[in-house]
């Protein structure tokens, strides 16, 4: 049997959908923007892939859109908005027999193995399995925090770090992966006290003292300098929150509408007595009638 030509492999696919939206709006439950904008939908694909009615016999396949989708992907794990492929399981209370714990183990390593080969999910689902059957071993959480990682569902992972240094306070590899979370989620301060106390745990461990340093060096960058002085830098632009003073005070209308209110006495006076007791204030001597006035004459 030859293979279908893609070209006709393409327009079967946008015949689907357009039975997909045209089932979809004949269920009764949409309101009347939601049918009028399947409607323009339709119309869309019939234009781009010149679907007409008549073609509907050589075009229609023995399945519906949804029941393909249903049957491709019934195996497949929900992606990065639901991190949870399984839900929290209950921790048992009793003590955990030894047939348990050496299923937890199988499960653990199955686990590290699925991570190896790429399979994050799946490798949750083995760690969250291993949980429930013994809920007190810190080193569950914490590969499953590394999973979580992986999978990009950085605040599933620090929950999980979290849970697992309430088992075991000194679990340094806990900090480790909580500090990688926390700085995947941008929150660089969490980031580097978690690092710090990694490295007061495990001080000979290279990785985390090199990260306390990346750590150190993102807080930087992600916090904005305070202006220096009683203006700062606020006159050359540079203000806090991307203001730009300076484009402000090269307006000739803007410095018009200021030099005019400068031009009463009673607000020249009060503006600068306050510039003049900043200048004071910072170390400057007070120039008296070099106030904002001549700023906006500079």
């Amino acid at each position: 049997m030859e293979p279908v030509p893609v070209e006709l492999s393409v327009k079967r696919l946008a015949f689907a959908i357009v039975q997909f939206l045209a089932e979809q709006n004949s269920i009764g439950n949409l309101s009347e923007d939601a049918k009028e904008g399947l409607e323009v939908a339709t119309q869309c694909l019939e234009r781009a892939f010149g679907l007409t009615a008549d073609q509907a016999s050589a075009l229609s396949v023995s399945q519906s859109l949804l029941d393909i989708f249903h049957n491709a992907t019934k195996n497949e794990l929900p992606l990065k908005n639901e991190p949870e492929v399984r839900k929290e399981p209950e921790l048992k209370k009793e003590p955990v027999s030894e047939a348990d714990k050496a299923e937890a183990e199988r499960l653990k390593t199955e686990g590290n193995d699925l991570m190896k080969a790429g399979r994050f999910l799946d490798a949750i689902n083995c760690y969250t399995m291993a949980i429930k059957l013994d809920g007190q071993n810190a080193v569950y959480f914490c590969n499953r925090a590394a999973a979580h990682s992986k999978a990009e569902n950085h605040k599933a992972a620090v929950d999980d770090c979290k849970k697992a240094i309430e088992i075991d306070p000194k679990y340094a590899k806990a900090y480790g992966r909580m500090g990688l979370a926390y700085s995947s989620l941008k929150q660089y301060k969490e980031s580097l006290e978690a690092y710090q106390k990694a490295v007061q745990l495990e001080p000979e461990n290279e990785s985390y003292r090199v990260n306390v340093k990346i750590s150190e060096d993102n807080l930087k960058q992600s916090t904005p300098e305070m202006p220096q002085g009683p203006f700062g830098n606020l006159l050359s632009g540079a203000a806090p929150g991307g203001f730009d003073f300076g484009a402000i005070l090269s307006n000739p209308n803007l410095v018009n509408m200021a030099s005019e209110m400068m031009a009463n006495p009673a607000m020249q006076s009060f503006m600068n007595n306050l510039v003049g007791g900043m200048s004071s204030s910072a170390g400057a001597p007070n120039e008296g009638g070099a106030g904002l006035d001549s700023l906006l004459r500079a």
